[in-house]
């Protein structure tokens, strides 16, 4: 039996037209500004930290990188949410017994998350949360580490899967404790 989502967590889109498509968000959904930089801005509707983000093309892609189809605006990737680290691993691991493997790993502070493209490539996010209550995840998008690094750092699924088998708990593994400087941020958004 596979793993299957807990729920649709979010979307990304990627514009050029940045401020007009967050006032735009916010409007039509009646959402709130939850973060926003001048890289990237995350709405929410309801009380989780985030369902909608914007990507700025405008700030993140050089004109000569806009014609590759990642510069493009657009869906950046849709996400669905696991019911924790654990399941979000036994699916990277029921997936990669099949040959399918995340381009990306990324622990976001928020989330803990592997990405996933399909044959036309499409991106998607499988993602465990990192706190127990949206509460938490809202008080940490408002803090000091996801001001400094709203993207995350990378990690290996193995490493993670691993130190769960030697019996560290979930709740150990989830806080992001390492940063990466801002002048990295840029150049791990777009791959």
């Amino acid at each position: 039996m596979t793993i299957r989502p807990r729920s649709f967590a979010h979307v990304v889109y990627r514009t050029y037209r940045f401020d007009q498509m967050l006032a735009w968000y916010v409007k039509v959904f009646g959402g709130k500004v939850q973060y926003q930089s001048p890289v990237i801005a995350f709405v929410t509707y309801d009380d989780e930290h985030h369902r909608v983000a914007l990507l700025n093309l405008g700030i993140i892609k050089g004109e000569s990188e806009a014609r590759v189809p990642r510069g493009q605006p657009g869906v950046d990737h849709v996400a669905y949410g696991y019911r924790g680290l654990q399941e979000l691993l036994d699916k990277y691991q029921e997936l990669k017994a099949q040959g399918v493997l995340p381009y990306w790993c990324i622990h976001h502070g928020v989330t803990v998350s592997l990405y996933y493209a399909d044959p036309d490539g499409n991106q998607m996010e499988f993602q465990a949360d990192c706190f127990t209550s949206n509460d938490d995840a809202n008080a940490f998008m408002d803090g000091p580490h996801f001001e400094e690094n709203p993207i995350g750092v990378e990690f290996d699924p193995v490493a993670l899967i691993e130190r769960l088998g030697r019996g560290v708990p979930e709740n150990e593994l989830l806080p992001r404790t390492v940063h990466l400087p801002v002048s990295d941020i840029r150049g791990s958004l777009m791959g």
